[in-house]
């Protein structure tokens, strides 16, 4: 159900990421800008607004904490991590 999840997720997207958020998460807008200013598109799940799965999230990436990115610009979604892994992320794979 875990992986399930995010691939569901990623197939009603059009976007590049898939960023799993949090209310008041000053990492998750440090990503959302960065996403923004490389001109990346991005589809933003907020675990405070969406009942119920962030422990499947979790059980699917075994990342605590927000926020979740991945890349869904492949067939199968690319798990990058939080903020600190996307930049590098980025810089490898534009």
């Amino acid at each position: 159900m875990s992986e399930e999840l995010i691939l569901t997720h990623a197939q009603k997207s059009t976007d590049d990421f898939l960023i799993y958020t949090g209310n008041f998460c000053g990492y998750c807008t440090a990503a959302i800008r960065l996403l923004e200013r490389k001109n990346l598109t991005y589809t933003e799940i907020n675990f405070d607004h969406v009942k119920d799965i962030r422990k499947s999230i979790v059980a699917a990436t075994g990342h605590r904490t927000v926020p979740v990115i991945l890349d869904i610009r492949q067939d199968t979604p690319v798990f990058v991590g939080g903020f600190d892994q996307l930049q590098p992320y980025l810089r490898k794979r534009g």
